[in-house]
């Protein structure tokens, strides 16, 4: 993959993904392997940083986030529903207590050292547990239609509205669109979060937070439209403005 990194930077700031554990094969091997998709990767190179790949891991989340430059809390399964006090539907999938355990962690450190944040699909789902959301659990049961997830494996371009002064609106503008592939969303917003962001039928989209240098998440998948960086743009910049402060409080 030719993937061309945004010059003209110094050093370029290093940007943590979350990765799933997954067996997986290659060669001749077949083994538990640290997965994330390309497109992430190759969303934070274009846009000028340099990518940290976070399998979960025995290492304090603070000492991670301490040598990272910015955060990307990455798409993948069903977040555990005991994690946020609810029974788990017929629809929601097997819990992967590991990776839960590991992001959620990762989002409090991140959030009490003012890293620079951005939350993606389940990471905005992972954002709104960690400051004690809910979630809706399937989708189609509240909005009564499956435009949100149309078919495993198949994303669909939905239409958002953006809150006008928001942090999601000054990248994006107040108009929007994303690919979509999720069957949850939030419910109840955690803590400190400020719902930005909606689709047509009312479903949240979008979610910041005041008074942090860059927190927000998104429920589509921008990494997938890659002639349109303007998300990862906006994180690798507030990384950049941000380490400077950040390393020099820790010297």
């Amino acid at each position: 993959m030719d993937v061309k990194p945004v010059s003209g930077r110094r050093e370029p700031p290093q940007i943590g993904l979350t990765t799933s554990v997954v067996r997986a094969r290659h060669g001749a091997w077949d083994e538990e392997s640290a997965l994330l998709p390309m497109s992430y990767v190759s969303a934070v190179i274009r846009s000028g940083g340099w990518p940290v790949l976070l399998p979960p891991a025995p290492v304090e989340p603070g000492r991670v986030v301490a040598v990272l430059d910015g955060l990307v809390v990455t798409g993948g399964p069903d977040v555990d529903p005991a994690r946020y006090g609810a029974a788990p539907h017929q629809e929601t999938g097997r819990p992967r207590s590991e990776r839960d355990t590991w992001e959620i962690s990762l989002c409090q450190a991140a959030l009490e050292a003012d890293l620079p944040l951005l939350a993606i699909c389940r990471g905005v789902q992972v954002l709104n547990v960690a400051q004690g959301g809910t979630l809706h659990q399937h989708l189609p049961e509240v909005v009564g239609h499956t435009d949100h997830r149309i078919a495993p494996g198949q994303m669909r371009t939905n239409k958002f509205t953006l809150r006008t002064g928001s942090l999601a609106a000054e990248v994006l503008g107040t108009d929007c669109a994303g690919l979509c592939h999720h069957h949850q969303a939030i419910d109840r917003v955690g803590k400190g979060l400020e719902p930005v962001g909606f689709a047509e039928d009312g479903t949240v989209e979008a979610v910041e937070m005041a008074r942090k240098a860059f927190v927000l998440g998104v429920q589509w998948h921008p990494e997938d439209t890659p002639d349109d960086d303007r998300l990862f743009q906006a994180l690798v910049e507030a990384a950049d403005r941000c380490r400077v402060p950040r390393q020099n409080s820790s010297e």
